[in-house]
């Protein structure tokens, strides 16, 4: 396997801090993702050196997280989170520390953190810092946290969703004590904010195994969201059958809990866990179509795209082909390709046609959608002559 080097400018921030006589590692997340061959993403700091030293040593900081021992160094129009050697007091919003102490020990620093493969300091010497075992956690794919579990989820109970999110991600398996900490601990999970829910879902949602979320439901996690959880979940596990998208997943999983009667409704269901509003918009369009019937005509599904549109229309036939079966992605691929016109921008006459036609008002807008009508039962006869023919007969 290649040797993953931090860039020059995360070197740059190291060797500095060190010059200056204090102790400065990579940790966290970056040091797990050169463990397992991945170019990191994101670059992570610890140091002994305070806030007030680290500003002091580099001309560009941001200070936002500075009340928590954070600044954000600037080097070449890169970013690097410097943080402080720190232990934390007590979390009583299950999300934040109430207060922090900077201390000169890194044992101590990793002590704080969530996983076993997030604790582990790298320095520029290359000799790790693994006080909890993370190096052979990644080796045995074991997800496993710092400490008493339900102390870690107590501090800050979306780590709850982290770990469901890293073992979907990375295809870890969660070890029992972890495990059964997430189910006792899950009521804590109704305090997040609903935004921080919608963010760790969709990206469980996103992952090569996104049929985690049932695990997700199964733990309670979600149980301020839905009415009940389902009775089974054999239906999750088919969710990755679908494109890596957000709309398309997010909209399977509605169609999968309003099978399991686990919500009352699509839209209050996104709407609490704030999701856009065009997603709420076409997996709420998506569910009206799955109620009935797919349409069994090309018409009908041109009949729905114009109502629906593009989006919602693709989710309704993924959704329909993942519960039911069939063929209705291809029927629907095929009515898109024909070119076939299903709206008003693809009528060949327009509002002014009509207009010229001595037509205004509700009679114009009443011609319109009657020809479009027209159009979507007869998609040949898709011509301004002949539609300017039959607008002027019908109103004759």
């Amino acid at each position: 396997m290649e040797a993953i080097s931090p860039p020059k400018y995360v070197r740059t921030v190291l060797v500095t801090l060190q010059s200056r006589g204090h102790l400065a590692y990579l940790v966290g997340g970056c040091v797990r993702d050169i463990l397992l061959g991945v170019h990191p993403q994101d670059w992570d700091v610890c140091t002994s050196a305070l806030p007030e030293q680290v500003l002091e040593l580099f001309p560009k900081c941001i200070t936002t997280g500075i009340r928590h021992g954070t600044v954000t160094v600037c080097v070449n129009s890169r970013q690097v989170e410097v943080t402080t050697f720190r232990s934390e007091g007590s979390y009583l919003d299950h999300r934040h520390p109430d207060a922090v102490s900077f201390v000169g020990d890194l044992n101590a620093d990793l002590s704080r953190r969530d996983f076993t493969m997030n604790a582990i300091a790298l320095p520029p010497d290359g000799l790790l810092a693994d006080p909890f075992g993370g190096v052979d956690d990644i080796s045995n794919r074991i997800i496993r946290c710092v400490g008493v579990p339900e102390r870690r989820f107590e501090e800050d109970a979306l780590r709850m969703f982290r770990a469901l999110r890293f073992s979907a991600r990375l295809g870890f398996d969660i070890e029992a004590q972890t495990i059964s900490a997430i189910a006792v601990k899950a009521p804590l999970a109704a305090a997040l904010a609903a935004e921080r829910v919608r963010d760790e879902l969709e990206k469980i949602l996103l992952t090569p195994a996104p049929e985690v979320v049932g695990q997700v439901i199964e733990l309670g996690l979600l149980d301020a969201y839905l009415i009940r959880r389902p009775a089974e979940y054999s239906l999750f596990t088919r969710l990755g059958r679908l494109p890596k998208k957000a709309l398309a997943r997010w909209c399977a999983l509605c169609a999968i809990l309003t099978r399991y009667d686990c919500i009352a409704s699509t839209a209050g269901f996104l709407t609490a866990l704030r999701l856009d509003s065009r997603t709420v918009r076409c997996c709420s369009e998506a569910a009206l179509m799955l109620q009935g019937d797919k349409p069994a005509a090309r018409a009908e599904w041109k009949r729905c795209l114009n109502r629906y549109g593009v989006d919602s229309v693709t989710c309704a036939a993924q959704c329909h082909d993942l519960l039911r079966g069939g063929q209705s992605c291809r029927e629907l691929k095929a009515v898109l390709k024909s070119g076939e016109c299903f709206s008003m921008k693809h009528l060949a006459v327009t509002g002014d046609d009509l207009l010229e036609l001595g037509l205004s008002g509700r009679e114009l807008g009443e011609m319109l959608r009657f020809l479009l009508d027209y159009v979507i039962e007869y998609p040949d006869n898709n011509r301004r002559d002949l539609l300017l023919s039959l607008a002027r007969g019908t109103e004759e």
